[in-house]
C-alpha cells in the first residue's frame, strides 16, 4: 500500500533508521572546492600559453623590446633544474605536461621557422658618395659652398 508520498510501509520504516545529522565533515565538504587546485592551474596554463605565444610571436623580432622578450621566455623554457614555484618544468608537471617533451617540440619548430626565414637584405638608403646627386653643384671644397650660402 502507497501512502500520500509515495513510499510504501517498508520504505517508511526503513527510513526511520536513518540518521538525520551530518558530521561537522560533511557539511563543510559541500563548501569546499571541487578540484583542489584549479585557479592555480588555470593560472599556470595562462603562463605557458603565454610563454608559447611570446616564443613563436618574438622569434624573429628584430627591435630591442621584442628581442628581449624572445630572450627571457627562451631561458624560462630552456633553463632546467629551476625549483621556482612558476619554472617551467613545475608548470608542466602540475598540468599533466612533459617538459622535456614540449621543449624537444619547441625546439624542433623554432629549427624550422629559422629555416624558412629568409636572410635579411641590406638595401642601401642614400646613394653613394663618389657619385654626383643629379642637379646639385658639387663644391670639392666645403667652405666655398658655405661663403656661397650665406650671400644668398
Amino acid at each position: 500500500m502507497a501512502y500520500e508520498n509515495g513510499l510504501t510501509m517498508e520504505e517508511r520504516v526503513t527510513s526511520l533508521f536513518q540518521p538525520d545529522t551530518l558530521l561537522p565533515d560533511q557539511f563543510l565538504d559541500t563548501f569546499r572546492r571541487k578540484l583542489h587546485l584549479e585557479p592555480e592551474k588555470k593560472l599556470m596554463l595562462a603562463i605557458l600559453e603565454d610563454a608559447v605565444a611570446c616564443f613563436q610571436k618574438y622569434l624573429t623580432a628584430r627591435d630591442s623590446k621584442g628581442k628581449a622578450q624572445f630572450r627571457d621566455t627562451d631561458e624560462w623554457i630552456f633553463r632546467g633544474g629551476d625549483s621556482g614555484v612558476f619554472s617551467f618544468d613545475l608548470v608542466c608537471e602540475t598540468l599533466g605536461l612533459e617538459p622535456n617533451y614540449l621543449r624537444r617540440g619547441l625546439a624542433q619548430w623554432k629549427k624550422q621557422r629559422l629555416a624558412q626565414t629568409a636572410p635579411a637584405q641590406v638595401i642601401a638608403l642614400r646613394p653613394p658618395r663618389d657619385k654626383p646627386r643629379r642637379g646639385a653643384a658639387h663644391s670639392g671644397r666645403p667652405k666655398a659652398r658655405l661663403r656661397r650660402a650665406a650671400r644668398r
